[in-house]
């Protein structure tokens, strides 16, 4: 007569607390390893374990050492070693990118965001686990990483602006050539060297050093000019200067309507434009970068401390910044391809 055998694979289960509570009282009346695994329904080799786990040493009124299984402490051993084999958070699996992106956002001056780093790292770490943009952003808020919101001033400075046409523009004059004259090569960034420009200032006092700040519209590459004061002849004398060093960068420029560049319309070379009073997002390549200059150099600071040297740095890291809008690249690269084509 032919025997047939159920070959369904049983699955392993871990043992259940009541399980533990009856190895303990089996053990307590003296049932070997193999009795309480057949009673249990058990592998000898899962009671063997479980009995190491739950063992621990006791001495008695004698002073003397002797071991004992206990239910409840294999228990929380057995917790607490679920706990330990759980998935691992990306902070750990993560631990090379946020190592690196710990030190990229701290470094002085800084160059990388969030979203340049995360997209960097996956092109020089293609084996590597790495996290989405986002999800930084949330454990940074939520205080898992050692980077604070203070390491991301351009984070801390984004806001929804109200009233954004707050002031007339009918009754101010433009300076000279107004932006609405031109033309859509410039408007729609399709060559290189239209750019905008703009002051930082340090302290606000026409007297004091300001930053005269350009920035090229399709490549985003900017040039950082420390200049003495902001008096009218001043920026005229520095930007004409700037022009002239640098032969074929310069087609056009788009300035704000501010009086201290009432002179421009003077200047050799690039044919200039002025933006609509009260209008900084006309120039907002400008505006953009001029904003990211302040995690450098905070507003209210007189420059008279920043040597042309710290102002290189400045100028500098902007150029080497990834960037989304430009797919990555950085300005730097961008402006050494435009110059050789």
């Amino acid at each position: 007569m032919t025997q047939s055998k159920n070959s369904t694979t049983k699955h392993y289960q871990q043992l259940t607390p009541e399980e533990r509570g009856e190895i303990q009282a089996y053990l307590n009346v003296g049932e070997s390893q193999a009795e309480i695994a057949r009673r249990l329904d058990r592998s000898r080799s899962t009671i063997s374990r479980e009995i190491r786990r739950g063992t621990v040493q006791q001495r008695n009124s004698d002073h003397l050492f002797f071991t004992e299984y206990f239910a409840d402490t294999s228990q929380i051993r057995h917790e607490k070693a679920r706990q330990n084999c759980r998935f691992r958070g990306l902070e750990e699996v993560c631990w090379l990118f946020f190592k690196m992106l710990k030190t990229a956002l701290k470094r002085r001056p800084r160059i990388d965001s969030v979203d340049g780093f995360v997209h960097t790292f996956k092109q020089a770490h293609p084996d590597k686990p790495c996290p989405s943009t986002p999800t930084v952003y949330r454990y940074i808020d939520q205080g898992r990483l050692d980077i604070k919101n203070i390491d991301l001033p351009a984070k801390l400075r984004r806001h929804v602006k109200s009233n954004r046409h707050n002031h007339s523009r009918k009754n101010k004059r433009l300076a000279g050539t107004s932006i609405d004259e031109r033309p859509d090569t410039i408007n729609n960034r399709e060559r290189f060297g239209d750019w905008e420009g703009d002051l930082v200032k340090g302290k606000c006092q026409a007297s004091e050093p300001a930053l005269m700040t350009l920035t090229e519209r399709r490549t985003r590459y900017e040039i950082i000019v420390k200049i003495p004061n902001y008096h009218t002849d001043t920026c005229l004398k520095e930007l004409q200067a700037t022009i002239d060093q640098h032969p074929g960068y310069f087609k056009t420029i788009t300035f704000d309507n501010g009086s201290e560049f009432k002179l421009l319309d003077q200047i050799q070379g690039p044919q200039i434009y002025f933006a609509h009073p009260y209008s900084p997002w006309e120039r907002g390549s400008n505006e953009n970068q001029n904003g990211l200059i302040r995690e450098y150099i905070p507003k209210g600071l007189s420059l008279h401390g920043f040597s042309d040297d710290d102002i290189a740095k400045v100028q500098e890291a902007l150029n080497q910044k990834h960037r989304m809008t430009l797919g990555y690249a950085n300005a730097a690269e961008l402006i050494e391809a435009a110059l050789a084509s």
